[in-house]
């Protein structure tokens, strides 16, 4: 591997930003450019940031052409592929940036139900190729999340418990190290870096392509939102953990709890709202498992009934916007009864304004059927993973904010199990990435993934990440 030498003087830079912009198929842009401004920005409006340069990849071989660049300039090198990350890690101050957002295209094989997924894809457009064909690809809950940043976290969405997280339905990438080596990496082949490209984030290379196995769905899935007002949240929430101990894997629910924005029509209170998609393909098993919870906990409105599974993948996007100002805390635990309901009910009704929300993902179901040691993400037992979520705008309330969000997550540590979910986890001033990440996968999975950072990026080239520091950093 070539050295990175560190404080090159600014006119060998430029020679090499000469260099990079001759050689590449898509564009670099740098801050005289006219599209400079829009390129540099992601979701998170907190970060703003003004990187030395900007390539948009027009290629695959565009990646070995930057990761070369990074490693001959010393200049910091941010990895982007929706731009949808929390903590901002798409872009980087004064270094280089990959943006592979160009590479969208999604191939769909039906007879094999494989689907192969370029780097820039979002779930928007995995979504479009498979529904036409009754597939599914298990993704997100936002329609322009990237597919590469979710995948490589984690992948929590609508369909977990029906078909685990988007990495359990990986079946190969292909990788470009840092050093400029090309990886396949799968259950056969290179055994132990698909386990930690599984959970691991991009921390030992850029991935050039994803292949999925799809799962069948029906062209017209059940999906709804039963609505709770707030002094029915802590009985709801009560009976909702009773009403999961049993659930079939086709039913896949999400509390949230929020003011929604004005285009859902539901006023300037906040809201407890159950909703859930059927995978299933008869629907009046689904319809009759809601009636099951309608019985223990009525709603106050509701919708339900079939809905295109694309809409249906958008039905949130509207809760963030580009350029929302966000932070983020998670928490994965199992019990959900008196006294926890308690606790959730107590800091949630302090949510009275459009800005803030919290999730709770229902698991189980075949995510928590997969060995805890298959994949490196962090937790597989646990029952639930409460996310608590900033969309707002104003910079004003920042501080504010963001300390609702370290309260929260203070108030449920004490029924916390291990791991943190990285794709939930935003950005920590004053907090080292290395210990982060630590707390994230725990001590064994995040020293195995320590053995493959050495390996794969001793340098550490990728380092703008929920970071795992190789050992001789």
């Amino acid at each position: 591997m070539a050295t990175v030498h560190q404080n090159h003087p600014e006119r060998e830079v430029q020679q090499l930003l000469h260099e990079l912009r001759g050689r590449l198929q898509g564009s670099l842009l740098e801050p005289q450019d006219p599209l400079y401004e829009e390129a540099r920005t992601v979701w998170n409006g907190m970060v703003d940031l003004r990187p030395r340069a900007i390539v948009r990849a027009g290629a695959v071989s565009d990646i070995d052409i930057v990761l070369a660049a990074a490693r001959r300039s010393g200049l910091a090198l941010a990895v982007r592929g929706g731009g949808h990350n929390v903590a901002g890690h798409g872009t980087v101050d004064g270094g280089l940036v990959l943006d592979l957002g160009a590479l969208r295209a999604v191939t769909v094989d039906v007879g094999s139900r494989l689907v192969t997924v370029e780097p820039g894809a979002t779930l928007a457009d995995v979504d479009g190729a498979t529904t036409v064909h009754g597939l599914a690809v298990p993704l997100g809950v936002i329609s322009g999340t990237g597919v590469a940043g979710l995948t490589l976290g984690g992948g929590v969405g609508w369909l977990t418990r029906t078909g685990g997280l988007s990495l359990d339905n990986l079946e190969s990438v292909d990788l470009v190290t840092p050093g400029g080596g090309h990886r396949h990496a799968s259950g056969s082949e290179n055994p132990e870096l698909f386990w930690g490209l599984r959970g691991g984030g991009g921390n030992f290379g850029v991935v050039s392509s994803f292949t999925f196995r799809a799962l069948p769905l029906p062209s017209e899935p059940l999906g709804g939102n039963l609505f709770y007002r707030q002094q029915h949240w802590k009985a709801t929430l009560v009976a909702f953990d009773a009403w999961t101990r049993n659930l079939p894997d086709d039913m896949n629910p999400i509390i949230s709890i929020l003011v929604l924005p004005p285009q859902f029509g539901m006023g300037n209170e906040p809201w407890l709202m159950l909703g859930f998609t059927w995978a299933g393909a008869d629907h009046q098993a689904g319809l009759d498992l809601i009636d099951q919870f309608r019985a223990i906990a009525p709603p106050d409105e509701e919708e339900v009934g079939p809905t295109s599974w694309p809409e249906w993948q958008k039905a949130m996007d509207v809760v963030f916007p580009k350029g929302s100002r966000g932070y983020w805390k998670n928490v994965s635990f199992s019990r959900l009864d008196e006294e926890v309901a308690e606790v959730v009910v107590g800091f949630a009704s302090e949510v009275v304004w459009e800005g803030t929300g919290i999730d709770i993902h229902h698991l189980e179901g075949v995510f928590g059927r997969v060995p805890g040691e298959a994949t490196a993400f962090p937790n597989r037992s646990a029952r639930y993973w409460l996310n608590v979520y900033g969309f707002w705008r104003d910079a004003a309330e920042d501080e504010r904010l963001t300390a609702f969000a370290r309260k929260a997550y203070a108030l449920m540590r004490p029924f916390a199990e291990e791991g943190e979910y990285v794709n939930f986890l935003g950005a920590e001033p004053g907090v080292e990435e290395a210990n982060a990440a630590r707390i994230a996968y725990g001590q064994d999975k995040y020293q195995r993934l320590v053995a493959l950072k050495d390996q794969y990026d001793p340098q550490n080239l990728l380092r703008l990440n929920h970071n795992i520091r190789p050992t001789g950093a």
